[in-house]
């Protein structure tokens, strides 16, 4: 027998939904240009602090949010390919895998967006652009753009396991990242939260850290 109950904390759930605005708006100001790259770099920055407070919240964060909880190896991988995995809150193994490589691309792309530069009119540089010579800069710049070929190809395969899940599964897991909460089996008992003070100093940690690296750099 079946029971909803609360998976994700409101904290994971508005890094992801920001993440989602967030990426919109620095895809769409990317491929805009001109005074839009301002817009584009100030996205960046934001979504700096909020990659910088996931890590945080995925030390000290609540059950489900902890890297700890739902990172695994190759046998709870494999066990879960044959069918043999016992379902828990939160993340599959296999989603696992997709949460690190999209939070590593996603440092990635951000950290190379900090050296980057703005080829047309050298006007709206990434904020750390001055630290480099400008060849190596217009060089980040070129790798800078091919990640976000990859990142897209992520975000693809990402929609594509969400709909797969709802088609063959019947779980909707955009509904669960919305409400915070998922059946699971009736045996299967709550997670524990973290409390959203630790929360809100942990977003304000990383604000001030990403505040400090770009100037006092």
């Amino acid at each position: 027998m079946e029971k909803s109950i609360k998976v994700w904390d409101w904290p994971t759930r508005l890094f992801h939904w920001s993440l989602v605005v967030l990426f919109g708006g620095m895809w769409f100001t990317g491929e805009q240009g001109g005074d839009w790259l301002q817009y584009h770099i100030w996205s960046g920055e934001a979504i700096a602090v909020l990659l910088l407070f996931r890590l945080i919240w995925g030390v000290i964060g609540s059950e489900t949010a902890r890297f700890s909880q739902f990172v695994k190896g190759p046998a709870a991988i494999r066990a879960y390919l044959q069918g043999k995995w016992t379902p828990r809150p939160g993340h599959n193994p296999l989603g696992a895998l997709m949460v690190l490589a999209l939070l590593a691309v996603l440092l990635v792309q951000v950290g190379s967006g900090l050296f980057a530069t703005d080829v047309d009119s050298y006007t709206f540089d990434g904020p750390l652009a001055r630290l480099i010579s400008g060849e190596l800069s217009e060089s980040v710049t070129r790798f800078h753009k091919l990640l976000f070929n990859l990142i897209l190809l992520l975000v693809g395969l990402h929609i594509a396991a969400i709909v797969a899940y709802r088609v063959i599964k019947k779980q909707n897991l955009v509904r669960a990242m919305l409400t915070g909460c998922q059946a699971v089996d009736g045996q299967t008992p709550a997670p524990y939260f973290r409390a959203w003070q630790l929360a809100l100093l942990s977003l304000l940690l990383s604000g001030g850290g990403v505040y400090l690296l770009l100037t006092r750099l």
